[in-house]
């Protein structure tokens, strides 16, 4: 049972050839990056002169963080298509 419970928390992660830990710290990172990107958007729809580059800056970083893990995951793991952040 824990076993299998753990293997939920662990398989992906595994799969990166990453711990549970750094595989959250580098999700949750993405994702506070995307929350602040969405809030840099809203407050630049409404104050055009605030935040002119922030999303789009934001949304190129975060694209090349994704695209340089996924160059080393297929380092170690069989070739496949991967869907991951």
């Amino acid at each position: 049972m824990f076993k299998r419970l753990n293997n939920l928390f662990t398989e992906h992660p595994n799969s990166l050839n990453e711990s549970y830990f750094e595989h959250f710290l580098c999700a949750f990172s993405l994702g506070f990056r995307m929350v602040f990107s969405g809030f840099a958007c809203m407050i630049h729809s409404v104050f055009p002169f605030l935040f002119k580059t922030t999303a789009s800056d934001l949304a190129n970083e975060i694209v090349s963080d994704v695209t340089s893990r996924k160059e080393t995951t297929v380092d170690h793991q069989k070739p496949k298509v991967i869907n991951h952040i």
